[in-house]
């Protein structure tokens, strides 16, 4: 997710810890390689669970998305990294990911964990984790916390079935595409968004979702100023046109309701529809009638009469 500027001190440059003096310590004897997919705390420190603890003690090298945020990381959690700190982050994944596979095919144990959250999951790890698997090397998970759990859970909304669709598209054009292809999700959606781009985007959902879809606002999860704002998305376009929002932030809106199935009569055009592009009466009503939700003998006795 994006993240608010900090106001710690200032902290060595990103790749300063790759160059660090010793080399790579001695791995486990006679242990397999094994890369570990680490989640770190959301925002409260007192979230990161004792494996992970262990991990970032034990391991071999801690591949980190941000070398400046774990360094804070460790520092709150009083422990020391023994292992290489390797920066890794979207810029350079490419270059740096077979050097990573290499070690660990060299019996290395490779943690990897982003800024905030499980890696890969809309942060860095996915190419690590692509290329782990076809060269048949182990990759585990150490579980943690989780904004896109954290921000459903505490929306309101259904959480039986939802679908996470991270950032949305910067431009108008794209942005609004996508939100077309969501239109009848029925899912509640999960979306993550930079406070400078809130505003903009609570507008598109308002416009393409309508105003009274469900949706709730969580900003800073887990943090001192932790704050949920729930309501309509033409409640939550207001507070936003309104108020400075600062910090990170994950938007939840709630799925498309179930359409009204109508009247037979209303669905014949589309039945035509079909039988114009060369599919069969008995499978174009078939088609037509489970999507929208009608009787297909009444649907097919419909299509009849208006011929």
């Amino acid at each position: 997710m994006d993240h608010e500027p900090s106001t710690s001190p200032q902290l060595p440059p990103d790749d300063a810890y790759d160059s660090a003096p010793g080399g790579l310590p001695a791995a486990a004897a006679g242990g397999p390689g094994r890369i570990v997919l680490a989640a770190t705390p959301i925002g409260n420190a007192g979230d990161a669970s004792a494996r992970l603890v262990e991990l970032l003690t034990t391991a071999d090298i801690v591949a980190a998305e941000d070398t400046r945020r774990l360094h804070r990381l460790v520092q709150n959690l009083g422990i020391t990294v023994a292992g290489r700190i390797i920066s890794y982050h979207e810029h350079n994944e490419a270059a740096k990911t077979g050097e990573l596979l290499d070690q660990v095919r060299a019996g290395k144990t490779l943690v990897m964990v982003t800024d905030a959250g499980m890696p890969s999951v809309s942060d860095p790890g996915f190419r690590l984790v692509e290329g782990a698997v076809a060269a048949g090397l182990t990759v585990t998970a150490a579980p943690g916390p989780s904004a896109v759990l954290t921000a459903l859970a505490l929306s309101g909304l259904p959480t039986d079935r939802f679908c996470f669709e991270g950032f949305l598209p910067r431009k108008a054009g794209e942005r609004s595409s996508r939100l077309a292809d969501l239109d009848t999700e029925r899912r509640t959606m999960v979306f993550f968004e930079a406070p400078h781009r809130l505003e903009p985007m609570l507008r598109a959902l308002h416009e393409r979702f309508g105003a009274d879809r469900r949706a709730a606002v969580c900003r800073e999860l887990t943090k001192t100023y932790e704050e949920v704002i729930r309501g309509t998305l033409r409640d939550l376009l207001r507070w936003a046109e309104t108020n400075e929002v600062r910090g990170e932030i994950a938007v939840v809106v709630g799925g498309a309701p179930e359409r009204e199935p109508g009247r037979p009569e209303d669905h014949v055009a589309a039945v035509n529809g079909l039988i114009s592009q060369g599919i069969r009466l008995k499978e174009a009503v078939a088609a037509v009638a489970e999507d929208a939700k009608v009787s297909k003998r009444e649907l097919y006795s419909a299509v009849l009469a208006a011929r």
